[in-house]
């Protein structure tokens, strides 16, 4: 059911949005929220996700997608190639394409229509032939980038079913599907080679395959499997979009709204729900379990964390409280930085778990700490400190522990993982302090990971205070955080320095964070850094976000929509202060009005008084009808519902925020 007064926001989604080069690494699958089954096209070249918008050779289809993440990629199971007279060498040269959520097409050029659409965890192809003789051809050891490991399947009259094991991203884990893909009227299936089939059609112009995926048996995949029209299917997943969608409502420039719209549902197809209906699941360990809550898997923790999770956290409640208990559910089935060998989705890393649960339960989600809490204590003592960015991001992991321990009543623990988060001063003082060595602005010096000592030194989320103090006091750290920007040090490229342009909020200048933002959400800026070259090797100039197939910065990947989420955040005038607690920064939306529409009777209304599109500092804020002088607003007054007024000028009010 549409909300009051929505619109259809899915006319509005550009799925080809980071589709090509390494500018994204996003796919314009036809998906549904949440499903880790996705149909979309192989390209011959391709990027990480199998598909680039400006090839034309196709390959086939597949049915995983893990969207926006780096080693290459991952998923890319169950190819499925329509072919002509039995040849498996069938060229598909595209003559058009279109797609939109929930809905993916392509024509090519010898004839051959394909559409694909989608339910949770079910799929539907329909195929329209030149003549009367379809067939297809399937290889189910069919990865991206070769990560096929092994699987078994059975034959009946119209069916394959079975299970597939493939190597997770970066190879670091085995995830198992179970699936069920059924060619109703076909006239027989056969075995040309080594996991690899031939189906004869039905004699007709057209024919339909219909996929149902299972992290448990086949006979939940089978049941996933349902004869719905193929118009059914579609409508009901543009239904299922539209309801997310419209729980923002943004009015605007056109070009802002469909830009906002398109990364939004970016930050939706991750994690997946695993759990059947009935609340039987696969756990990390293999094992099959039962839980009276929804499973989520399908992590990238170490990356979404700063973004896409709050964003979840705020815009979507229904759907986060079973995620963050899922993620807790990790600890008991044996948890690891990485991907285990039984992941029953395509999964990446999960560091920073216990920061997660902790900003949960700051926020109000009811998380078993209790019950998990001797895995926790666990992990920090496995924390990584051997390099200057391990220790603070381990720092990080220690303060989240200290406030857990300290919820669960367990004092002394709690005070001990306090100390052991403040040691993070003498590694910034090591490390991160002289500004004057030669390798500051060196991508990877000191064995750091993605980044740079000038990018990593602010990653004290937890502690800005202290970070202040050690920088040499409040006039200090702003200058330092000037000559930052104004060298062109910041890399919006990778994650490492993400909340650095909201700094100059926990300061006497909250000002500069108003112009930064608007400047990295829609204006030109200067980026210096792309994978793991150091700066001076042809700096880029121009937008960040873009919505068109090149889209993002070269070698900025989506991270299972990290990057989309910073934008969505910002761009409504909101950003986490510190993830674990749960408080926002104040900036200028780049909309003329925002609704926050939770659908249980509150919303929460953010008003741009004396709109214009290029004003973006804040002149003055009244919250539900009182003057609010700080620049930050609590988890809680959000939720509540209410009205925000956010005047905005041409030029900065320094009096403003700075409480």
């Amino acid at each position: 059911m549409e909300l009051p007064g929505a619109v259809e926001k899915v006319n509005v989604v550009n799925v080809f949005l980071g589709t090509s080069g390494d500018h994204g690494q996003m796919s314009p699958s036809a998906s549904y929220p949440f499903s880790m089954l996705s149909i979309g096209p192989v390209t011959t070249p391709h990027i990480h996700t199998g598909y680039e918008y400006y090839a034309k050779k196709y390959n086939g289809f597949v049915h995983t997608h893990l969207e926006g993440v780096g080693c290459t990629g991952s998923g890319g199971n169950i190819l499925i190639k329509p072919i002509l007279n039995g040849n498996i060498q069938t060229e598909l040269i595209k003559q058009s394409q279109q797609g939109r959520p929930g809905y993916y097409e392509v024509s090519f050029k010898n004839g051959i229509k394909s559409e694909m659409t989608v339910a949770h965890n079910f799929g539907l192809h329909k195929y329209h032939f030149p003549q009367n003789k379809n067939e297809l051809f399937i290889d189910l050891s069919y990865a991206l980038s070769g990560r096929f490991v092994n699987e078994e399947h059975t034959l009946s009259d119209n069916s394959i079913s079975g299970w597939i094991d493939t190597k997770t991203t970066c190879s670091r884990g085995i995830y198992r599907i179970y699936y069920c893909l059924e060619v109703p009227g076909c006239q027989s299936i056969t075995e040309v080679g080594e996991h690899k089939l031939l189906i004869e059609g039905n004699k007709t112009a057209d024919l339909q395959v219909y996929i149902g995926f299972s992290s448990v048996n086949t006979d939940y995949a089978k049941e996933r499997v349902k004869k719905n029209s193929f118009q059914q299917v579609r409508s009901s997943a543009e239904t299922q979009w539209n309801k997310l969608l419209n729980q923002i409502q943004v009015t605007g420039e056109d070009d802002r709204v469909n830009l906002f719209y398109s990364l939004l549902y970016r930050g939706l197809q991750a994690p997946y729900l695993i759990s059947e209906e009935d609340g039987t699941y696969t756990a990390i360990d293999g094992s099959v379990q039962h839980s009276s809550d929804a499973i989520y898997n399908g992590w990238a923790i170490w990356d979404n964390y700063r973004e896409q999770l709050p964003m979840l956290s705020l815009f979507y409640p229904d759907q986060y409280g079973d995620i963050a208990k899922s993620i807790a559910n990790l600890y008991p089935y044996g948890k690891d930085n990485w991907a285990t060998k039984h992941e029953p989705s395509p999964t990446v890393r999960t560091e920073h778990a216990m920061v997660v649960l902790l900003d949960a339960w700051e926020k109000g989600y009811d998380i078993p700490l209790d019950e998990i809490k001797v895995f926790l204590l666990d992990e920090a003592e496995h924390l990584d400190y051997g390099a200057p960015d391990k220790a603070l991001e381990s720092s990080y992991d220690c303060w989240a522990l200290s406030r857990i321990l300290k919820i669960t009543g367990d004092d002394d623990l709690s005070e001990k993982y306090r100390q052991k988060a403040m040691e993070y001063k003498t590694y910034w003082l090591k490390d991160f302090a002289d500004l004057t060595k030669n390798d500051i602005d060196r991508m990877q010096a000191r064995g750091l990971y993605q980044g740079t000592i000038w990018q990593y030194r602010w990653f004290v989320p937890f502690d800005v205070a202290g970070l202040k103090q050690l920088a040499g006091g409040e006039d200090a750290f702003i200058q330092q955080l000037d000559r930052f920007f104004d060298e062109n040090n910041y890399n919006h490229a990778n994650q490492p320095d993400l909340q650095v342009p909201g700094l100059y909020n926990a300061t006497n200048e909250p000002w500069k964070s108003q112009k930064l933002f608007r400047e990295l959400l829609l204006d030109t800026v200067v980026q210096c850094y792309f994978n793991n070259n150091s700066k001076g090797i042809d700096p880029y100039v121009g937008r960040i976000y873009k919505n068109q197939p090149r889209a993002y910065l070269r070698t900025m990947d989506d991270d299972a929509g990290t990057m989309s989420s910073w934008f969505v955040l910002r761009s409504l005038g909101l950003s986490a202060v510190n993830v674990g607690e749960p408080v926002y920064y104040l900036t200028a939306p780049i909309f003329q009005s925002v609704k926050l529409d939770w659908g249980n009777g509150k919303i929460f209304d953010i008003k741009v008084k004396n709109y214009n599109k290029d004003n973006f500092y804040i002149k003055s804020v009244k919250l539900n009808g009182e003057t609010l002088t700080r620049n930050w607003l609590t988890h809680q007054e959000i939720i509540n519902g209410g009205e925000l007024v956010i005047e905005t000028s041409e030029v900065p009010n320094k009096s403003w925020g700075v409480e």
